[in-house]
């Protein structure tokens, strides 16, 4: 079985619930993943937006995910630093943590949440950008997941 992403939030391709979006309270939605390959020490994880008008518009980057974790629980706290050590950086909002979907009024984006196993543990101090992620993540990804949602105002 190949490594996924999932969350009963929305359908693969679907539509985001309002709540999990501008239109709502910003939460995070619940994502939970299956056993990575054997040799991941950590997980990181990044949600962007390739739609926005200004080019990819970064909203999560989390990194530092301990091993042994299959989920990410349903409004994450906007916290530099985790309770099992994962860090969060800064998104496109300038702010720590998930930053809601909130397109311009027009047809749907879509918002990739690309999940990678990791053969090591990033170490960067929290508040890190999407590309300072990928810079580190370069030749220690095992395996990536991926899952696309759609929102529209």
């Amino acid at each position: 079985m190949s490594f996924q992403l999932a969350t009963t939030a929305f359908s693969a391709g679907g539509a985001i619930p309002r709540k999990f979006t501008c239109d709502g309270p910003d939460v995070s939605p619940k994502l939970t993943w299956n056993d990575p390959p054997g040799k991941t020490q950590s997980f990181a994880l990044i949600m962007d937006d390739p739609d926005a008008p200004v080019g990819t518009w970064v909203h999560w980057v989390i990194y530092d995910l301990p091993a042994n974790t299959r989920e990410l629980d349903e409004g994450v706290a906007k916290q530099e630093q985790l309770s099992n050590g994962a860090r969060q950086g800064r998104n496109d909002f300038g702010k720590i943590g998930y930053g809601d979907p909130c397109p311009p009024a027009g047809k749907p984006h879509r918002y990739f949440f690309k999940l990678y196993a990791l053969d090591a543990k990033l170490g960067l101090k929290a508040g890190a950008i999407k590309a300072d992620v990928e810079r580190a993540m370069k030749g220690h990804i095992l395996a990536q997941a991926e899952l696309i949602g759609r929102y529209a105002r």
